[in-house]
């Protein structure tokens, strides 16, 4: 009786799950690195329309509204970052697809977030992936397509977005070199509320928290 009262005290720790108390070279030697032929890639359940749907590279200011990250002064934040966004193509179709199903069709999107071992790593990689991939296609072309590289993966759950966040580095590297902004990165995730409608995500930025009030009008 006492053991198995032991085993139901101890709690699962998720191999990813860090703690912000921790220094970054010790954290980043704990991240659960995979060949990128092994490591998880998007999961879409039982709806496969979904992986018809696209996404695009985000440009450097919409990683910014998107995280709620301040940009700093004379600097972009996250320069080792590339970021995917659901496309208007897409947004549009999640709808359609809900409506369409009588509210059984996912109204869920996905953003593909990576952070790389360095900015010359993320410069090589960004001249051989495309502007735009159905998402159906991340999987083989973007995460199995990197050769000779290894990911830790995260994934995290905000209202009608997934996060997906891929930790890269060469294979036989030792620790993660960028551990400060892929800590960052993740710490600005779990920090955001939840989306409740992924529209006014691309439109207005600010409308995507939940104490969200729109302006009151004022007459001049």
């Amino acid at each position: 009786m006492e053991e198995k009262e032991k085993k139901k005290k101890q709690k699962y720790h998720h191999p990813n799950d860090q703690t912000t108390k921790q220094p970054a070279a010790a954290a980043a030697s704990d991240f659960s690195f995979k060949p990128s032929n092994e490591v998880k890639g998007l999961r879409f359940g039982g709806q496969l329309i979904v992986k018809s749907f696209t996404i695009r590279r985000a440009r450097p200011l919409e990683l910014l509204q998107l995280l709620d990250f301040p940009p700093l002064f004379n600097k972009l934040p996250f320069p080792t970052a590339t970021a995917f966004l659901p496309t208007n193509f897409t947004i549009l179709a999640h709808h359609a697809w809900h409506t369409l199903t009588l509210g059984l069709g996912t109204k869920k999107s996905k953003v593909v977030l990576f952070v790389f071992e360095s900015e010359a790593m993320k410069l090589e990689v960004d001249k051989m992936w495309p502007p735009e991939i159905p998402l159906g296609g991340v999987n083989k072309k973007l995460i199995r397509g990197l050769k000779g590289c290894e990911m830790a993966r995260f994934k995290l759950r905000k209202g009608c977005i997934t996060f997906y966040v891929y930790a890269v580095r060469g294979v036989g590297t030792v620790g993660f070199c960028c551990a400060d902004d892929l800590r960052s990165v993740l710490q600005s995730v779990v920090a955001l509320k939840d989306f409740l409608d992924h529209t006014a995500m691309l439109a207005l930025p600010n409308q995507r928290s939940l104490n969200y009030s729109p302006p009151v009008a004022m007459a001049r």
